[in-house]
């Protein structure tokens, strides 16, 4: 977490602690309405179309759960998906009888855009994908999923959960309807904290899973009315010191200018790749013609969970990424369970070797 990230949460945690929580909120006005601005910037779309929400599941979760979806629909997605996005695939289709159809990958691993465009018939109604998967430095062409979902004037929901912040994601580029993802990874925001991009063509075709006195008004007594914009898809009450703090970091980030971001993550996860592959014994399983800064691997003889202890022994944070979390991607390559080491732009050369000596030893 960048130190002005730090010191906004600080400081509304103060004003908080000394003058009470509404007091707080409104001594942060300007900060709170910076949000949507700051995204905006960040995303290349309006202010209107930003909403905050507690994760990028929940975000997922808001827009996805309010779709008019049929019996006989069709819902099209990519062996990448999140488990998180499958579940509640699996979940609504039981509930309302739609149909769900997985694009199969090209030589790279990545979505077969090809192939969507011939699987998109009359009862298709979504085509919901992972931009940037858990489970490795995939980079999904999502502008050119979105160029199928317009010639085919079909809903295209992307999770960007792993990509906002490491790569320059421009909403009206991707082409897509939907863009949800969270504060506490690339964009070195707190925890706690989400974001959802929702374009305004679209947003009365999708009814908020549930709503409160924010994101609707209680016109007469047997009657409502939803907000303007994407707040319908906001609660009342919500962490006001994260919101903060997460606007805080989109704009420490589009200070620093997210194409330089992306260059150099890319540079160094790819330095990482390499050398790692240089290691007796050692597999790297990214796929996708592009990559990002996430990197998984797997040593022989060593268990992933054993490679993570060893690691943070050494004063390495690393991750494992389970079957469990991308059973459709990882069960067909025979991975149980792979490590994950995802780098950042304030990485360097210097801690690249240091953590390919660490795996090497463990």
């Amino acid at each position: 977490m960048p130190t002005p990230v730090f010191s906004a949460l600080q400081r509304v945690l103060r004003d908080e602690n000394e003058v009470g929580g509404y007091e707080a909120e409104r001594r942060a006005q300007g900060d709170l309405q910076a949000f949507y601005t700051e995204f905006a910037g960040l995303l290349n779309a309006d202010p209107d179309e930003i909403a905050f929400v507690e994760n990028a599941t929940r975000a997922w979760d808001m827009a996805f759960y309010g779709l008019h979806l049929e019996p006989g629909d069709r819902v099209i997605t990519h062996g990448s998906e999140y488990a998180s996005n499958y579940l509640a695939l699996l979940q609504q289709s039981r509930r309302l009888g739609f149909e769900i159809d997985l694009v199969p990958s090209d030589e790279f691993g990545q979505i077969d855009v090809d192939a969507l465009d011939g699987m998109i018939g009359p009862k298709t109604k979504l085509v919901a994908i992972t931009h940037v998967p858990t489970q490795g430095g995939l980079v999904n062409p999502a502008a050119e999923v979105g160029k199928i979902a317009r010639k085919h004037g079909i809903l295209y929901l992307l999770d960007a959960c792993q990509s906002v912040g490491q790569i320059n994601v421009d909403v009206a580029e991707i082409g897509c309807d939907i863009l949800s993802g969270t504060g506490r990874k690339f964009l070195r925001g707190p925890r706690g904290t989400g974001f959802l991009y929702v374009r305004k063509g679209i947003i009365d075709q999708i009814d908020p899973p549930f709503i409160d006195l924010l994101s609707a008004n209680w016109t007469e007594a047997n009657n409502f009315a939803f907000v303007d914009g994407a707040k319908r898809f906001e609660n009342w009450e919500s962490y006001v010191a994260g919101r903060v703090g997460l606007m805080e970091a989109v704009r420490y980030a589009r200070k620093i200018g997210l194409s330089n971001i992306e260059t150099r993550v890319a540079m160094l996860a790819q330095d990482l790749r390499d050398a790692l592959e240089g290691i007796k014994g050692v597999s790297v399983h990214d796929l996708g013609q592009q990559k990002c800064g996430i990197v998984t691997f797997t040593k022989a003889g060593a268990e992933p969970a054993a490679v993570e202890e060893r690691l943070r022994a050494d004063g390495i944070n690393v991750s494992v990424s389970a079957m469990p979390y991308a059973r459709l991607d990882l069960e067909p390559r025979g991975l149980m369970s792979m490590t994950r080491a995802s780098v950042h732009y304030f990485n360097t050369q210097d801690e690249i070797a240091r953590f390919v000596e660490a795996v090497k030893r463990a």
